[in-house]
């Protein structure tokens, strides 16, 4: 169960108000602050600041603390952090972390337990109107606010889907209508359908590098209606519909660009930019890129979940959050509570709609105001940005675990194995399930088991009700 002050209903008295919460945030930390000289450290994965430059500047202007911005490369600042744990330097107040990396850093020590100020300080119906705030919690703490809507969203050529000759011909193949799908096996045949690389036009662009290729079949499995631990935290992901997903995802490998096994993601982009790919998975970020003047789809676009699956005679659909960047704080910060109401004051309506505007930055929407906002609609188009919200409000977790990197780990090199056929899906699958009892005996399986209770209690009500 979460938190009783995420509960608790609009009506209720807080301390500060929605309305007014960046102000009040100020207000309290100026008011905290007050004789002193004091600045907050942030440390914040490179490319980031365009997003926290602009609000920082506002909190600065509004309480008279100043803020100093300490950049690390994208994938090393969970990392720094953990080595912070152990070095107790001081080095930040603040961190932006990847969110699927908060239990690790909250077991290593270095994050302050938010409880206390957020029951303090949180309006009321606060994260109500944060889209995805899974995330944010662990084993029934509040550890940091969500800051980033990194909801994976399918994009197609509009071109393509709505050629007649195209249409006709994919309905007297396949027996059913060509249209954004509905089904991993849609999407499946219609990568198949579309791939002519004689022609220089290929089904997808969608990634087959070591780090990515796990979270698609993430999603593949969770769309055949199975979670990846039962409740005693045994693996299933080599049951029969784990087999089956990975058998589907490497034969869709076959029907995708050149570089689907090379390009990062930035490559991606550019790629699919060009417009001779059908199909491909992505982000905001990605949007944001191909709805700019470097790509010649902008505007050429359909956009639709990531596919689902026919689960006891319905369909099912399983949107992923699998990235994301939460604002935390600092167990060695001398001023947590200072650092906690900047993070309040970051997140609030107002001034996160003013992060979010950042056309070249990393943070996309994830309040429902943000997608209301004119600059905001100009870099992802309103059209995107339908399905990214609705995507947002029914995305089912990462793996949030201790080890959670180790978990994955195991998991992408044995489907990037199996995809260029060094291993047989059932038997890569087998070895990482016997890999992931190894490391939930490592990590303690008692607590491990405590905190996938409690995730599994926050998957979407309709997604939970469905899966085994």
């Amino acid at each position: 169960m979460l938190p009783s002050y995420v509960m608790r209903p609009r009506s209720a008295q807080a301390a500060l108000a929605l309305d007014t919460v960046d102000t009040d945030a100020a207000a309290a930390a100026k008011k905290l602050a007050a004789g002193r000289d004091i600045t907050l450290k942030i440390l914040e994965p490179s490319g980031s600041l365009g997003n926290v430059k602009p609000v920082a500047e506002v909190w600065t202007a509004q309480t008279g603390i100043k803020v100093e911005y300490i950049e690390v490369p994208l994938g090393e600042i969970n990392q720094k952090m953990l080595l912070e744990a152990v070095a107790k330097t001081g080095a930040f107040d603040i961190a932006l972390p990847a969110t699927f990396g908060i239990p690790d850093l909250v077991e290593s020590g270095i994050l302050v337990n938010l409880d206390k100020y957020a029951a303090k300080y949180q309006p009321d119906g606060f994260q109500a109107d944060t889209l995805y705030s899974i995330g944010d919690f662990y084993k029934d703490s509040f550890y940091g606010y969500q800051t980033d809507g990194d909801t994976y969203v399918m994009f197609y050529l509009k071109e393509w889907l709505d050629n007649p000759e195209e249409q006709k011909a994919f309905a007297d193949a396949n027996g059913y209508a060509l249209k954004v799908p509905d089904t991993w096996e849609e999407l499946d045949a219609q990568l198949k359908h579309f791939h002519r690389p004689d022609k220089g036009q290929y089904g997808g662009a969608l990634f087959r590098t070591q780090y990515f290729i796990a979270w698609e079949w993430w999603v593949r499995f969770h769309a055949k209606g199975f979670y990846p631990f039962d409740n005693d935290l045994n693996p299933q992901i080599n049951n029969e519909a784990g087999v089956k997903a990975l058998e589907e995802l490497v034969a869709a490998s076959q029907y995708l660009y050149p570089g689907a096994r090379t390009n990062g993601l930035f490559e991606n982009f550019e790629a699919y930019g060009k417009g001779d790919s059908y199909a491909n998975i992505g982000w905001g970020g990605t949007q944001k890129y191909l709805n700019s003047d470097k790509s010649s789809v902008k505007g050429k676009l359909a956009f639709g979940f990531t596919p689902g699956g026919n689960v006891k005679g319905k369909l099912l659909k399983t949107p992923y959050f699998n990235w994301g960047w939460n604002y935390v704080v600092s167990s060695v910060s001398k001023e947590p509570e200072i650092a906690y109401l900047f993070t309040l004051f970051a997140t609030s309506p107002k001034e996160s709609t003013v992060a979010v505007r950042d056309p070249d930055g990393y943070f996309d929407p994830f309040r429902s105001e943000h997608y209301k906002d004119p600059d905001i609609i100009k870099s992802y188009s309103e059209a995107f940005l339908v399905v990214h919200e609705a995507s947002m409000r029914g995305s089912i977790p990462d793996l949030y675990l201790k080890g959670q990197g180790e978990y994955f780990d195991a998991l992408r090199v044995a489907i990037q194995d199996v995809d260029v056929g060094k291993q047989k899906p059932k038997e890569a699958l087998d070895d990482v399930a016997n890999t992931w009892n190894r490391i939930t005996r490592r990590a303690g399986k008692k607590g491990q088991q405590e905190q996938w209770k409690f995730l599994k209690s926050l998957y979407p009500r309709s997604i939970r009700d469905e899966l085994t």
